[in-house]
Order: structure tokens, then sequence, then C-alpha cells
């Protein structure tokens, strides 16, 4: 795959506004290892191998264990995630597919049951900035750097 153009020099305001938004979805309240598994969901929904491999090895490092990376597509079947990673990983999922689902009262519902509203401003905070991420990427062709096996699991 070939990059269309660079957008961090095409337009550099706009991504330091960009920058600016996921500074602040770093500092939310959500542990770091549950926005990995979000950020993971929503950029298999998108399609964005650029995101996908960067958001791997960082939920790794957040202490994302590999089995739940490796079932992560068919969260919903697997014993792995726990009652807070299954509410956002559905709203996360119902927000990403807004046109297809209208984000549904039963995902709201469970949403609200396992975070309080400032957790469910910022879940939806940070799958809003994934969304944003995986568009410049995907639409721009963004292509991910190619890394040795010892790379990839450090």
């Amino acid at each position: 795959m070939t990059p269309r153009m660079n957008y961090y020099t095409a337009a550099p305001d706009t991504i330091k506004a960009m920058i600016a938004a996921e500074e602040v979805a770093k500092n939310v309240s959500i542990p770091e290892a549950l926005r990995e598994l979000v950020k993971m969901r929503v950029t298999q929904i998108n399609g964005c191998a650029f995101c996908l491999d960067m958001h791997a090895l960082a939920a790794r490092q957040a202490g994302v264990a590999q089995q739940k990376l490796d079932v992560l597509a068919a969260w919903w079947e697997s014993p792995v995630f726990d009652d807070r990673e299954r509410a956002a990983l559905a709203w996360a999922e119902a927000l990403t597919r807004i046109e297809q689902t209208g984000v549904p009262d039963a995902d709201y519902q469970c949403l609200a049951a396992a975070f309080d509203e400032r957790e469910r401003v910022e879940l939806t905070f940070v799958v809003t900035m994934i969304n944003a991420w995986n568009r410049f990427a995907v639409g721009f062709r963004a292509v991910h750097p190619v890394h040795t096996d010892q790379d990839a699991t450090a």
C-alpha cells in the first residue's frame, strides 16, 4: 500500500489539535488497559492496520493479556472479558457503527450500570478520538512499520 500523503506535514496545526485532544484522552479516569482494548476494537471495525499495529503494542504494554487481544474480534463470545469491558466494548461498537445501530438503549443501560457519568463521557471521548485517528490513517493510507518478532513483543 502506498500512502496518499503525510497529513502531519500537510496540515500541522490540525494535527496539533488532534494531538492535544489525544493528550486529554490519555489522562481520563478510564484505565489505560481498557482504553487500549476499546481502541483496538474500534480500529478492528474501521480496518486500520496502522492503528492496530500501534495499539496492539500499547495494549500489551498496558498489561492487556494476549488472549484478550486474540479473541477481541468476538469479545461477546469469550469469557475473558469482565462486565465493565463488555459494556465499554458494546458502547464503542454502537458509537462506531452509529449509522447501523442508532446506539441502542440496551447498550447505554449496560454502560450506565458499569460506569459513572464522568466515565461515560470520558469513554465516549476515547471512542471519538480513535474513530477520528482511524479516519486520518485509513483515508490517507498510513502504512505501519514492519517489526521484527522481537519488536512486536516489546
